[in-house]
């Protein structure tokens, strides 16, 4: 087997498991909480979720970058990524406190806040922990920091929700274990409790962050256009609104998994990548394969949907069978921009995402603004699948000639796109 196929097959595992524990979390939390708390869950940790973007920095996509090149040694850059940790976590920390407190609608106690905020740090260090993984190209081992923290979390979530009866703060307990242990792992396991230290490596400090910015800013740009919908659904709907959206555009968050079984390998090997415009016309057979997958997917979800939402959430939840319904073109439509932007990335290139992210979020916005008010979950669902149906191809557009290849060659089916020989790389 080759070299590819043996690493889709374990991030194909991992992601399965994410999936599996995903999911199962989602079912025993919509079922025990209820439409109205899972709407405040979704408000809870909405911030918390956006700033593990913004406080990562990029870093981990620029350490992946770095380490892939050889620019610099292990250990000074393991020794930078501790240092920005420890500033990131406090300034991402402080930051979403505030924002749950004074642009929220849950009225949390103190208490709930923390909680929801406290699993920032943890997940951060796991995040720069897994830029050197990629970068050596460790597939195995970056993907199981991905799956072991979901199936914790699951776990705990059946301890504090069914058998404590904790609710929203047994929820939020159980979000923040698996981060915990997983974190307190590497930290011994990859020898970083030996790089804390007062003495700061500026140039590689400044190498990360100068790249990592950049990464940063981009993907808050496209997590902002996934989540908007959800804090304007906070402001301006109710707790049952978005506890409906939540379900129904959670489900496609795993369809997505999909996409992004390839994307994590995409971007550790163009990182490596000698030759660029080969290694895009390979991603861009992977590109035409995701497309089958989850447009065949998307079809099953589409006609099963209601049943799907009955079967796994419960009868309270049945309109979110309206909203994933919705989602789906804009969804499918997405898995361009999945699979592409991981090539870029790779590249060095992160803010090619951002010409076709920014016009989206914005449009995201607008129609948000006109359409939940009188339509609530449903209208968000509009606005999001329009956004991301516009994001897609102006995506295409600008992926297509910054690899001088057109966008025709990109899209075009061959019998030679099942050739798996042809995409190892």
């Amino acid at each position: 087997m080759s070299k590819f196929l043996r690493d889709l097959s374990s991030v194909g595992l991992s992601k399965g498991g994410v999936i599996a524990f995903g999911l199962m979390k989602s079912i025993i939390i919509a079922r025990w909480l209820g439409p109205d708390l899972n709407g405040t869950l979704a408000a809870l940790t909405v911030y918390p979720t956006l700033f593990m973007t913004i406080g990562s920095l990029g870093v981990s996509q620029a350490t992946t970058y770095h380490v892939g090149r050889g620019n610099f040694s292990i250990d000074g850059i393991k020794r930078a990524l501790i240092h920005l940790c420890v500033f990131s976590s406090i300034l991402s920390v402080l930051s979403c406190y505030f924002l749950i407190r004074y642009l929220g609608n849950t009225n949390a106690s103190d208490l709930v806040v923390f909680l929801a905020i406290l699993p920032i740090p943890f997940s951060l260090f796991i995040t720069y922990n897994s830029g050197i993984f990629l970068g050596k190209n460790e597939i195995s081992i970056y993907n199981r920091i991905n799956w072991l923290p979901p199936f914790v979390v699951l776990f705990t979530t059946v301890l504090f929700i069914i058998l404590f009866e904790m609710k929203i703060e047994g929820a939020l307990i159980a979000t923040l274990t698996g981060p915990f242990l997983m974190a307190m792992f590497l930290l011994f396991k990859n020898d970083f409790i030996e790089f804390f230290s007062l003495q700061f490596d500026w140039g590689i400090i400044k190498s990360l962050l100068s790249l990592g910015s950049v990464y940063a800013i981009a993907l808050l740009i496209i997590n902002l256009n996934y989540k908007i919908d959800i804090i304007l659904l906070d402001r301006m709907s109710s707790p049952y609104e978005l506890g409906i959206y939540s379900k129904g555009s959670q489900l496609m968050e795993y369809l997505w998994q999909i996409p992004m079984l390839l994307s994590t390998i995409i971007f550790a090997r163009s990182a490596n990548a000698k030759n660029g415009r080969d290694f895009s016309l390979k991603v861009a057979q992977l590109l035409r394969l995701s497309i089958i997958f989850i447009g065949i997917a998307s079809i099953a979800l589409f006609v099963l949907s209601d049943e799907i939402i009955r079967i796994l959430f419960g009868e309270e939840f049945i309109e979110s069978g309206l909203v994933q319904k919705i989602l789906l073109p804009g969804v499918l439509l997405l898995t361009i921009f999945k699979v592409l932007n991981m090539d870029l990335a790779g590249k060095g290139k992160p803010w090619i995402s951002m010409k076709a992210m920014i016009p989206a979020l914005f449009l995201n916005i607008i129609l948000n603004y006109i359409l939940i008010p009188s339509r609530g979950a449903s209208g968000a669902s509009i606005a999001s699948t329009i956004s991301y149906s516009i994001s897609a191809l102006l995506f295409l557009y600008f992926y297509a000639k910054e690899v001088r290849l057109s966008v025709y060659s990109i899209l075009r089916f061959s019998k030679s796109d099942f050739n798996f020989k042809k995409i190892d790389f």
